[in-house]
Order: C-alpha cells, then sequence, then structure tokens
C-alpha cells in the first residue's frame, strides 16, 4: 500500500486591520459634494469613511494591518512563506503590491496580488487555502487593501458617498490533522463564482489597456443591490451545505460591508437573527477588498466573536465576483 496523504487543516490565527487617519463624515463630504448626511444614510447607513494622506498608498494601509494581525497571531514574521494581497487599487501597475509589503516586512515569501474588487478577500483566502492545502506552504498572509478615494468622481454623488479606504490582513496556518482532531476547526469551506455577462454593473471606465488611465468608478446602483442581496445570501448558504452546517448554528456573520440596506435585506434573506450579523459600513464604507478583514477584526476586538466561533463570511464585486466561506476562527486549546 502506498503512503496515505497527509491530511491538512487552515486554521485563522489572527486578525488585523487599518483605517487611514483621516476621517471624513457625511456633513464634511457634503461641503464639496451635493449630497447631506440625511441623504447618505438613509441610502446606504454611511456616516463615515477615511481617506489615504497625500503621502500614503495602499501598501503602506497594507503593512500596517499585515504588522498588527502577525502580532495577533502571535508568530514570528519570518515564519511567513506566502502573502496573497486582495486589492483594485495597487500602488503601481506592476509589480504586485503584495511584494511591496514583503519588502517592508522584511521577510521571505511568495507574493502576488488577487483582484476581485470587493470580493477580492474571499477570491483570496481561497486561493491561499488551496495552495497551503497541497502541503507547499506554513503560514500565510492574506490582505484586503483598497484605496478606493483614488477612483471616485466627486460629481457622481450617488457613487462617490458611499467608498472608504482602509485594509485588513489574516494569518493562516497549516495544521496536520492528525486522527481528526482538527476536523471542525479553520476554513471549513470556501465557494468562489464569476458572471461576466454583469461586467457593466460595476466597473471603471478606463483601464491600461483602454486609456491608459485607472478611471473613475461606474455603478448601476439598483441592479448592483438586487444582485447582491440574491447572490450574499446562496453563497452563503452554498458554503453552508458544503461544510455540512446550518444557518441557526453559525455564530456571526460577517458580510461586505457595503450597504446597510443589502446587509438588512440579506438577513431577512437567510432568516438570521440581526444580532448576529457584523455590521461596521457606518464607520468606513465600502473598503472593497478590505471590509470583511475590518469587520472582523473590529467584531473580534469589540467581543462580538470570540475563538471557537462559527462564522460566515461574504462578499460580492465586479466582474460580477461573488463567494463566501465558512470558518471556524481561532484554535483548539490543544494547541
Amino acid at each position: 500500500m502506498g503512503d496515505l496523504k497527509i491530511s491538512y487543516k487552515i486554521l485563522i490565527t489572527g486578525v488585523g486591520s487599518y483605517l487611514p487617519i483621516n476621517k471624513c463624515s457625511n456633513e464634511s463630504l457634503s461641503n464639496y459634494v451635493d449630497t447631506s448626511d440625511e441623504w447618505i444614510s438613509k441610502r446606504s447607513g454611511i456616516k463615515n469613511r477615511h481617506f489615504v494622506a497625500d503621502n500614503e498608498t495602499t501598501s503602506d494601509m497594507a503593512f500596517f494591518a499585515a504588522c498588527k494581525a502577525i502580532k495577533n497571531a502571535q508568530i514570528p514574521k519570518n515564519n511567513i512563506d506566502l502573502i496573497v494581497l486582495a486589492t483594485t487599487t495597487p500602488d503601481n501597475t506592476f509589480p504586485s503590491t503584495a511584494t511591496l509589503v514583503q519588502k517592508k516586512l522584511e521577510i521571505s515569501a511568495v507574493s502576488f496580488d488577487v483582484q476581485a474588487v470587493c470580493a477580492g478577500f474571499i477570491f483570496a483566502l481561497s486561493i491561499a487555502k488551496s495552495m497551503m492545502s497541497d502541503g507547499n506552504y506554513k503560514n500565510c498572509l492574506v490582505i484586503g487593501a483598497d484605496s478606493m478615494s483614488k477612483l471616485l468622481d466627486w460629481k457622481d454623488r450617488s457613487t462617490s458617498v458611499l467608498f472608504g479606504d482602509g485594509a485588513g490582513a489574516v494569518i493562516l496556518q497549516r495544521y496536520e490533522n492528525k486522527d481528526g482532531k482538527f476536523d471542525d476547526w479553520g476554513i471549513l469551506s470556501n465557494v468562489i463564482h464569476s458572471d461576466g455577462q454583469f461586467y457593466d454593473l460595476l466597473k471603471t471606465n478606463g483601464g491600461v489597456s483602454i486609456s491608459q488611465k485607472t478611471g473613475f468608478i461606474q455603478m448601476e446602483g439598483k441592479e448592483v443591490f438586487k444582485h447582491a442581496v440574491e447572490k450574499l445570501s446562496s453563497s452563503i448558504e452554498e458554503a453552508l451545505s458544503a461544510s455540512n452546517k446550518k444557518i441557526d448554528e453559525l455564530d456571526c456573520l460577517v458580510p461586505h460591508q457595503a450597504n446597510q440596506r443589502i446587509i438588512l435585506a440579506v438577513a431577512d434573506r437567510l432568516k438570521i437573527d440581526v444580532s448576529k450579523v457584523v455590521s461596521t459600513v457606518k464607520d468606513h464604507g465600502n473598503t472593497s477588498a478590505a471590509s470583511i478583514p475590518l469587520a472582523l477584526e473590529n467584531a473580534i476586538s469589540s467581543n462580538k466573536i470570540f475563538n471557537g466561533n462559527l462564522i460566515g463570511l461574504n462578499a460580492i464585486g465586479g466582474g460580477l465576483s461573488w463567494g463566501a466561506s465558512i470558518i471556524r476562527i481561532g484554535k483548539p486549546n490543544i494547541l
């Protein structure tokens, strides 16, 4: 008989986040955008967002979030052998922003970017888990970071008021699942999807090969809302099924923080108690790939999520691209 294949479990052992110091309220925004606190709050639930300083970049934010995640995971930074960074707003067209983070951390690790806009963190998590499950990597830094303010057209009040800048990161660690002791821990399931027929619903009106400029965000709000509610709900249901879990077993749902109305509509559709749903969108707006790890770190630091909790993550972004993960967060006491 041949050697039995080693089974690995991928655990989330540390979380970190970063928001720029520059905080912009709805009232402040109304000084240069034709809008008001009432208009924004009613349509999105957003009260504040943070913007990068003139000398601050996506890699800076990613680095700060990464340092916090490494500290919270209590691992030496040199143990990290893989960095997967989700972003739509890289420092440069190339090389990857992940390699800049690697440089700033002063470590040796395979590093690359993933681009799935607001679903980027879920895609990065899925890719990292697959690479680690093969046995090639032991400790991975997964980051979601975006400077969405760089893509905003301030004349478009329906879109420009929704976005902010930020970064979030998690540490993934691989453990050999001897005797099934980690069976119900770590990343239990990932599902990701894309459908290019909806490409024009959420995009920029520029790009390197089209205009040699980044362009501004353009969004068909009503259509995106409809797809978001349906796909955020269906992806969580699919991920729950893949992990043999039920919705009432979730201790917490951490959805993409795009719009409070979407978050509440998804909760209603899934029939999950709103008290179990993490919502931080009022504090930082839509930070694209950063929104889930930002919300996750907030929930942990505010004692809403604890070690061993079963949580769901779900996101949707341009493409359209969407997905979900079911995770038993942290690590068991046997470690």
